[in-house]
């Protein structure tokens, strides 16, 4: 199973957001170069400042980072996407490594999912649920409405807001949104009035996406009576999402009522999917002792397949890889157009430190499925160790694919250095700490990728650092607003 990259704490997410995203073009060895928001100067504003906040964000949150679990989550948001009215806004989802049950969305189109959440949902209905209310959110432009209203009754600006969510994200827990809401009591239910609000518009057009994308939109009433009880089990202490997304009574009923009158379109089996991604998380979360991972998920009846599968990564995890291996080829025989099996193989293969039997593994699994990007990591990374020229070009193109991926930049930053690429090796790594928060220490690696760059006449990649540099320079004026 893959490792955090970034240490820190749990994180947290209010309610509010949206902005239209820019469009992330490329350039120079697959490097990214960040385009216009679109819009007008406030919906600018609204993403360069979202952008901000999700690198700070990294800074201080536990990333969890799985491939194979990113890109179930990225399908199921664009499965939504169409049914969302979400116009040209496009989102960026990012995995936090947390117990807590939390899903947040945030201006520049962000989605974050605690791996906390796939242990409370017990169907992908219930997941996508989650998202389709998140998804609402945004299309709604809640935050731009929120800005309005600050500016009719002096509530706090959007950087204020937001800088409270850090705070939240940091351990600050109550204290943060207090920060970001206020702290006298007229003002605290001036708001609470107003999220009321926000959350039932979420809801109606998260319905409406559920069953239009064909899921349960019921889902979303049990979600909501399970946190409910949840948080009368818990006492003060309720669920996370609670605190920013307040359940009342009358809430669940109208959910309850508007459901109850949509049709979902022609239902996709979901299959042992999703079962397997939730295997996935409860062993992330259950890193200490797998065992507990395999208890929680049969307390749920899950499918037959996703018990072996988790097996088999816990048995990987026990040093019996040849087992967990066989385990997956006989699954992924029975089950061959779910690709995430032979691709858990695969990173199996890796995690133990058998390159060559990854690279094989992932090389046959990519003629099959060309682009499928959790193999292309997983296969860049085993080349690494053989192939480091290769590896490079295949990095160069999942930068192209994925340029707001840290992961993938400290790969190629390691794969420019193989090949004797200093000077783009260092770009690559500067590019990896703008996106994780750490601006200054990345400005620090383009002075010396200039200075390389300098030495052996490399035109190009002058021209690319200076370009680079203006745009770190304003990256680092957003994140200094909070």
């Amino acid at each position: 199973m893959r490792r955090l990259l970034f240490p820190c704490v749990a994180a947290t997410g209010l309610l509010i957001a949206s902005a239209l995203p820019a469009g992330a073009q490329t350039s120079d060895y697959g490097l990214p170069q960040l385009g216009s928001a679109g819009g007008g100067a406030e919906t600018q504003r609204e993403y360069r400042l979202g952008r901000a906040w999700l690198r700070q964000f990294r800074a201080q949150a536990p990333t969890w980072q799985d491939p194979i679990s990113q890109q179930y989550v990225e399908s199921l948001v664009n499965r939504l996407l169409p049914h969302s009215d979400m116009g040209n806004i496009q989102p960026l989802v990012t995995l936090v490594d947390s117990r807590l049950l939390n899903a947040f969305a945030v201006p520049g189109g962000i989605i974050g999912v605690n791996s906390g959440l796939f242990s409370f949902a017990k169907s992908e209905d219930a997941f996508a649920s989650v998202l389709a209310h998140e998804l609402g959110h945004l299309s709604q432009r809640h935050h731009a409405r929120q800005q309005q209203r600050a500016e009719e009754t002096q509530l706090p600006t959007m950087a204020a807001l937001l800088a409270g969510m850090l705070i939240a994200a940091g351990g600050g827990g109550q204290a943060g949104i207090a920060t970001a809401m206020g702290s006298q009591a007229a003002f605290l239910q001036d708001q609470l009035a107003y999220s009321r609000r926000y959350e039932q518009e979420a809801d109606r057009v998260g319905l409406q996406a559920l069953a239009e994308a064909g899921f349960d939109p019921n889902a979303m009433v049990e979600m909501f009576r399970s946190m409910q009880r949840m948080a009368s089990l818990q006492g003060g202490n309720p669920p996370e999402f609670l605190l920013t997304h307040p359940v009342t009574q009358s809430r669940i009923s109208d959910t309850e009522s508007r459901a109850s009158q949509l049709t979902p379109a022609e239902r996709r089996d979901a299959g042992p999917q999703y079962d397997m991604i939730r295997a996935r998380a409860l062993l992330d979360l259950h890193r200490n002792d797998p065992s507990q991972a395999t208890t929680r998920l049969a307390q749920d009846s899950p499918s037959e397949e996703a018990q072996r599968y988790l097996d088999a990564l816990v048995n990987a995890e026990r040093d019996n890889l040849q087992q967990a291996l066989e385990s997956l080829d006989q699954l992924a025989a029975e089950l061959p157009d779910l690709t995430m099996i032979r691709a858990s193989a695969v990173e199996l293969a890796l995690d133990t430190g058998e390159h060559e039997e990854a690279r094989d593994r992932a090389q046959r699994l990519l003629r099959l499925f060309p682009g499928h990007t959790p193999t292309q990591m997983f296969l860049a990374e085993a080349l690494l160790q053989s192939n480091p020229e290769r590896a490079y070009d295949l990095l160069r193109d999942l930068a192209d694919k994925r340029p707001n991926d840290p992961q993938v930049f400290i790969l190629l930053a390691e794969a420019a250095g193989d090949t004797g690429r200093n000077g783009w090796g260092h770009l690559a790594r500067a590019e990896e700490l703008q996106l994780t928060g750490r601006i200054d220490r990345a400005i620090r690696q383009l002075d010396i990728a200039e200075d390389i760059a300098n030495q052996e006449g490399e035109s190009s990649l002058s021209q690319r650092i200076e370009q680079r540099r203006d745009e770190f320079m304003e990256y680092r004026e957003a994140m200094e607003q909070f």
